[in-house]
């Protein structure tokens, strides 16, 4: 491969074992990431021009506005961060294609959140998850520990893990200091996730996953192209060891035996089948329909037409990873074996900086050094874009949780503008927490930066998603079952979290000494144990109290999802728009234009809703809650989730 690629001359190193940083200092690459930021820049403004950010329903839901095409491609982008792009394309290097798996269990899962959860949000006219579960349960612990808990995981498992990995791929490319490179992509990203709200995050989203889909797509080209097609890449792999060895067991650089299998040995398998299969199945039903981050897209849709559409959209989107994340992986190792497989600790050390092993560079190492100029400008694009659209739907779902869910508790009657100030200034706290960090995450699980995001969520949400999909479909469960189920599977999870972190994941190499008895399941049997536990506690500590009366689950639960009774809730609002105090404000004072330029920059302006009859506010109420479908659109979208469930059986039993 050498001479020009599309008019963009060919830049890549010679060396095929990164020995060095390559910086990005051509004048292809640097136009192409210009002109990135400026598109993405203007996109932003015009969706925080176009929308109405002034009110919480503007800010947080995009006025319930949203059509299909950008909900599913948010939805995708949202999920796919650069902690995809680095840590599964080294876990393939380092174990072959099951990680794969992770991703095509979402094409069954999103099917279940269009149909079965999320008509079932609406009906409750909820704008959060914890107020969800506060409206079906009542009390106040359960949404508040929910909400902190979303919060330490949104930290310890989703913004530090993308700052992590984008600032590996940054240091590589751009040759610059870890930490300026974040807090530079910070800055940016929160610019327009503070000024724009969900509406801004949704477009931007969408240009990005455009900018995503294709820029990988051509890096996959050029590594099939390297590798000479895929069954080379097949051969080529199995025989893609490090150089540098010494004494170390053949088993810990060696390829798996089973590299080209989705589903493992259900004991000796790394990934075995029955955890990939159920365990994992746990953890999607907590992310893709209970998580903030993720549910809040689709409560952003104009109907639930559009929702079921935006799932579908999403679903055939997650086919792509295997193809633009997985083999990629597995080619970088093929190209740069004693970088991406090394073994020995101080080789690793040399190469990446710790002693557990390179893989989390498989990716990196093919952009900066495969593509041409220009193309590689391209790629950092891409990496920048998954990097800033999974971190802005972060802070956007985090910032709505704790302004939500914890700061209107506290001050109930805080006013919509100090809502605003209140969401937008926590995304700070969060940026602070989360790059501290940073030096846990490169560490753990031998290096491999998906494997530690799986892992964490495997000991802390199979309770939540106990307690949701219980609360949704079995109507006798009460408040003391799901706190207890909560609290008690908290318990359970951290004493095998800590008990990680305490003793260290170790590697191959150097193995943790963490007792058998605690660290010696997988964490995908783990997730299922602690699943099981979860809903023996909850069903039985409910059984054991007094139930709650149906009135106050009228649409709260599936078997009273279309009762048109009025409903009796067990808790009264924290916060609600009080459009008449608004009326009794005196009249505004006139403000200076420094002040008028960052109130309307920020979505601040004092704009006085006309007031609404009580009509009128049941009229709106009903249309928010709304979940009827036109015939002709419910069969179509219904006849695509049946294709898109086929296809996804299709591909798991091709590649099992």
């Amino acid at each position: 491969m050498s001479g020009d690629y599309f008019g963009f001359s060919n830049g890549r190193s010679n060396a095929r074992n990164n020995t060095g940083n390559i910086a990005i200092n051509n004048a292809a690459d640097i136009s192409v990431i210009v002109i990135y930021f400026l598109v993405v820049l203007a996109v932003g403004i015009w969706a925080m021009v176009r929308t109405n950010r002034a009110t919480v329903g503007g800010f947080f839901l995009a006025g319930r506005s949203m059509v299909w095409w950008p909900i599913g491609a948010s939805l995708f982008a949202s999920n796919i961060g650069s902690g995809h792009f680095v840590g599964i394309a080294g876990t393939a290097a380092a174990a072959g294609i099951a990680t794969g798996g992770f991703e095509w269990n979402a094409l069954i899962v999103v099917v279940l959140l269009g149909w079965l959860f999320v008509p079932i949000y609406i009906k409750a006219g909820v704008v959060t998850m914890p107020e969800y579960l506060k409206k079906r349960f009542g009390g106040q612990r359960i949404r508040v520990y929910l909400s902190v808990l979303s919060l330490f995981l949104y930290i310890f498992t989703k913004i530090s893990a993308d700052l992590f990995s984008g600032a590996i791929f940054i240091n590589l490319a751009l040759d610059l200091n870890i930490y300026v490179a974040v807090v530079a992509l910070l800055v940016i990203t929160a610019l327009y996730t503070v000024t724009g709200g969900l509406a801004a995050v949704i477009y931007t989203d969408t240009l990005q996953t455009v900018i995503m889909v294709i820029g990988s797509f051509i890096l996959m080209g050029f590594a099939f192209n390297e590798v000479g097609g895929y069954e080379s890449f097949q051969e080529r792999y199995m025989k893609a060891i490090p150089s540098v060895t010494g004494n170390i067991s053949e088993s810990c650089y060696e390829p798996r035996a089973d590299s080209f299998h989705l589903f493992r040995d259900a004991i000796t398998g790394d990934l075995p089948w029955p955890g990939l299969v159920f365990g994992l199945t746990i953890q999607a039903t907590w992310y893709w329909c209970t998580d903030q981050v993720i549910v809040q897209r689709c409560l952003s849709a104009k109907n639930l037409s559009h929702v079921k559409a935006g799932c579908i959209l999403c679903g055939y989107l997650k086919l792509f990873p295997m193809f633009i994340m997985v083999f990629p992986g597995m080619i970088s190792r093929i190209l740069y074996p004693d970088v991406v497989a090394c073994v020995d600790p101080d080789e690793c050390l040399k190469y990446c900086g710790t002693k557990v092993g390179c893989t989390n560079t498989a990716y990196p190492n093919l952009v900066v050094n495969l593509m041409p100029n220009g193309l590689r400008g391209l790629m950092l694009s891409v990496m920048l874009a998954s990097l800033m659209s999974s971190l802005t739907s972060i802070f956007n779902s985090a910032s709505t949780l704790f302004t939500m869910d914890i700061y209107a508790k506290i001050r109930p009657s805080a006013s919509e503008k100090e809502l605003m100030i209140t969401g937008r200034a926590f995304i700070l706290v969060l940026i602070g927490i989360s790059i501290a960090w940073i030096p846990v995450v490169q560490s753990a699980q031998s290096g491999q930066l998906f494997d530690y995001i799986q892992s964490i969520t495997s000991y802390l949400t199979p309770p939540i998603a106990a307690v949701f999909i219980l609360g949704i479909f079995c109507k006798r469960v009460n408040e003391s079952g799901a706190f207890y189920g909560l609290a008690i599977g908290l318990l359970i999870g951290l004493s095998r979290m800590i008990a990680e972190f305490v003793y260290g994941t170790g590697s191959c190499v150097e193995p943790s000494v963490c007792p058998t008895i605690i660290c010696g399941v997988h964490y995908l049997y783990f997730s299922i144990i602690l699943f099981v536990l979860a809903c023996i506690i909850i069903i039985g500590v409910s059984l054991v109290t007094e139930p709650i009366a149906d009135k106050h689950l009228y649409r709260l639960c599936w078997s009273l999802r279309n009762s048109t009774e009025e409903r009796v809730d067990l808790e009264k609002e924290d916060w609600v728009e009080n459009v008449q105090s608004m009326e009794d404000k005196e009249p505004e004072q006139e403000l200076g234009f420094c002040k008028k330029a960052v109130a309307c920059f920020c979505g601040l302006e004092q704009k006085n809703a006309p007031k609404l009859s009580e009509e009128e506010q049941a009229e709106l109420q009903k249309k928010l809650t709304d979940t009827t479908e036109r015939p002709l659109w419910r069969n179509i979208v219904n006849i695509n989730a049946i294709i898109l469930l086929c296809v996804a059986v299709f591909f798991h039993g091709f590649y099992g």
